[in-house]
């Protein structure tokens, strides 16, 4: 089964595994894409106690304010964004390939640097691997690097974990992987700004990135995340991460443009894999771009994925509930873009966010490996998830990119159940039994959600929106989480 199947069959999981329950929102152990994300992660989260002023039993006083709280019953909810895809993506990378003509410039034996990110992007090992392959037959002796900025805890090893928890190894590469923090200096921009570069990189006679192009989650800008992000970021380590991010998320895109340049112009870089995903978390276009060339093509790439990205389809909303974040999800652990719920205040919500009062997040997934950056942008999660809060790989994170938000704890409830009465409770309406709720997967996965049951005619107003089968109570198991 192929990446795009098993995103498709999780979805379905999400609604059928439900179903099979007898209860919409019956999910957990009956349906496979809410499953304990990782039951080693599990494991290790419940190694360790709670401080003893963390404590909240269920005879507590917060049990008592909460306990009533009324929770609406539930409706499935699909939704039929645009759907372009590639039906063979190894061959269109191929074809781009050759027809952008990059492969001209390998010599034979020329070592060649190929940097992936910390990302969860669909058919990021196939496109790499395919890309690796592609390049030993041009002659070249490839190799693969982290390029992630800060993440895995700004460490080579952790940065080497990361790629394996995606799926990177040299097994499955077919090439070796080199990792290092240190970094060798290839320029300034005008206005002063070291630019650059993995120190191993360095040493190859070339390096390619492979990197998903679509809207940053704490700027705006002609380019946002993408190949310059990429290069300037993922290649320049946590230095140059740092360096771009010092002056602030009003400076990103000055700064990214600016930086990009001066590592361009060292003629390091050969050139950039662009890969755009439809609302489907599907890859739908694939793009070679030479690396001077990137500057100008990567805006229109932008324009493209932030027309085809989802967003969840009513508005306003007085609860939204999030069953998991994290970064292979979005560099936010919930995309902002899908929810209208910004870390920063250089973002101008536009007609297109959704105004959304509270946001609930019950679960971290296992790749992220505790790195819950993004959280503080919720007001309520779990004790299971401040049990996996990993201090830092988050901190590493956050201390580099300079958003103190994403470092906060939400409000921490006992289990599922609490979390959403709590959500409910101080959203702001005067009848929590009217309260406009809807449940997601994640943020990569809106084409089927959960909603309340008083907003079941107005989405089907909503263009390519159906509602699928019965009204359901929630379900909670003895622990008070979703079944």
């Amino acid at each position: 089964m192929n990446s795009n199947s098993r995103s498709l069959t999780s979805r379905r999981n999400f609604v059928a595994g439900a179903a099979t329950s007898g209860a919409l929102l019956a999910l957990g152990k009956s349906g496979p894409a809410f499953a304990a994300t990782s039951a080693a992660a599990g494991e290790k989260a419940a190694a360790w106690s709670l401080p003893p002023n963390f404590a909240n039993p269920p005879d507590s006083p917060i049990n008592s304010l909460l306990k009533d709280i009324p929770l609406p019953r539930m409706v499935a909810l699909e939704t039929a964004f645009d759907r372009p895809v590639l039906a063979d993506v190894a061959q269109a990378l191929r074809d781009k390939l050759r027809a952008s003509g990059v492969l001209g410039a390998i010599r034979p034996g020329m070592k060649v640097a190929v940097g992936t990110g910390s990302r969860g992007i669909t058919n990021l090992p196939l496109v790499t691997r395919t890309l690796l392959d592609e390049l030993k037959k041009a002659g070249a002796q490839p190799f693969l690097f982290p390029a992630m900025g800060s993440h895995g805890g700004a460490t080579p090893e952790g940065q080497t974990a990361v790629l394996a928890r995606m799926g990177f190894t040299e097994k499955t590469m077919g090439v070796p992987i080199r990792a290092t923090m240190e970094v060798v200096q290839v320029g300034s921009t005008p206005d002063g700004l070291p630019a650059f570069v993995d120190a191993i990189a360095a040493q190859a006679e070339g390096i390619i990135v492979v990197n998903r192009i679509k809207p940053h989650t704490s700027f705006r800008g002609k380019i946002e995340s993408g190949l310059s992000k990429m290069i300037v970021i993922g290649v320049g380590k946590q230095k140059g991460a740092e360096t771009c991010h010092n002056l602030g998320y009003g400076r990103m895109e000055q700064n990214l443009l600016a930086m990009c340049r001066v590592t361009v112009a060292s003629g390091k870089i050969l050139f950039g894999v662009g890969l755009i995903e439809n609302a489907y978390h599907e890859t739908c276009r694939i793009e070679v771009v030479p690396a001077a060339k990137v500057e100008a093509q990567e805006p229109l790439l932008l324009a493209e994925a932030r027309k085809l990205m989802p967003i969840v389809p009513l508005s306003p909303l007085d609860v939204l509930i999030i069953d998991e974040v994290g970064k292979d999800i979005s560099g936010a652990g919930f995309d902002p873009n899908v929810v209208g719920r910004y870390a920063t205040a250089d973002v101008v919500l536009t007609d297109r966010d959704p105004r959304i009062t509270r946001i609930a997040v019950l679960d971290v997934t296992a790749v992220s490996d505790g790195n819950s950056t993004g959280l503080g942008n919720a007001d309520f999660t779990t004790e299971r998830v401040f049990r996996k809060f990993n201090l830092i790989e988050t901190y590493c994170n956050l201390l580099t990119s300079t958003t103190t938000t994403g470092a906060k704890i939400p409000m921490i409830l006992r289990n599922d159940r609490q979390a959403i009465q709590a959500a409910i409770k101080i959203c702001l309406i005067a009848d929590p039994k009217k309260v406009r709720l809807v449940r997601i997967k994640n943020t990569l996965s809106l084409d089927r959600i959960l909603i309340s049951e008083n907003l079941v005619e107005e989405a089907r107003r909503k263009p390519g929106t159906k509602s699928v089968g019965k009204a359901a109570a929630m379900v909670f198991d003895a622990d008070g989480n979703f079944a």
